[in-house]
């Protein structure tokens, strides 16, 4: 005698169908939520790490750890020497001059910003979240004029292109950027020695994107001037953008 034939349960085509379709609309809303705030919290981030750069120069600063004219008056950092990965310049010489110091016995020790801020550099920029900062320290003054030398790429000073002890007792700036335009944030920022922070909304055909195209020490600055006044409110700089403060 045949048993009879048992029904098993399950899910038609139809219904799987609509399974999907249910998925695909919550992914659509809900993805780009999570997109959009990804981005906001790392702009985020990168606005509280500006503030705390600036902080760590002010303390770098005031301790007089770097002293390369020996007067007795401190000077800014480059990150990597703020995080101890790097030595501090030095002065040498009679007269003193800018000196590179000796690994192993002159670098900042404790450190005022983490470790992460000195290793891993290979473009003289730091990552964090999403995010690239670059460290700008001023040249001797030429023809009235203050330029900006960049950190090394692998961080600190490069011999025979150090920043000038005067200037360097009383400015430096820092950029940041998305690494990933669109993708891990989209505005760009700038701090300076008066702490004052500033954004730029980034929105040009070639935004700043740590890929093809990054800020210069000049692009914050009415001249090709780290003495001179910030552009604020006014588009130009060589990447002709527009920066205003950040709320």
């Amino acid at each position: 005698m045949m048993g009879k034939r048992q029904n098993r349960a399950g899910f038609t085509l139809i219904e799987l169908m609509i399974v999907v379709a249910v998925i695909a609309i919550i992914a659509s809303i809900a993805i780009p939520k999570l997109m959009s705030s990804r981005l906001a919290a790392n702009e985020a981030a990168a606005i509280s790490t500006m503030r705390s750069v600036a902080t760590a120069q002010a303390q770098l600063q005031s301790s007089g750890a770097i002293d390369t004219d020996a007067d007795g008056a401190g000077e800014y950092g480059f990150f990597a020497e703020l995080a101890g990965q790097k030595p501090l310049r030095v002065a040498a010489g009679a007269p003193a001059a800018p000196a590179l110091g000796t690994v192993g016995t002159d670098e900042l020790n404790p450190a005022i910003l983490s470790s992460a801020f000195g290793t891993g550099m290979t473009t003289g920029e730091v990552t964090r979240q999403g995010y690239l900062f670059k460290m700008f320290l001023p040249g001797a003054t030429a023809g009235g004029l203050v330029p900006g030398i960049a950190e090394a790429n692998t961080g600190g000073g490069t011999a025979g292109s150090l920043p000038n002890s005067n200037n360097g007792e009383i400015l430096w700036c820092c950029y940041a950027w998305p690494g990933d335009h669109n993708k891990t944030g989209n505005r760009a920022f700038f701090v300076n020695q008066e702490g004052e922070l500033l954004q730029c909304l980034n929105r040009s055909a070639a935004p700043y994107d740590g890929q093809t195209k990054k800020p210069t020490f000049r692009e914050c600055y009415t001249a090709v001037d780290m003495g001179s006044a910030l552009r604020i409110g006014v588009a130009g700089g060589a990447d002709n953008t527009i920066w205003v403060p950040v709320q």
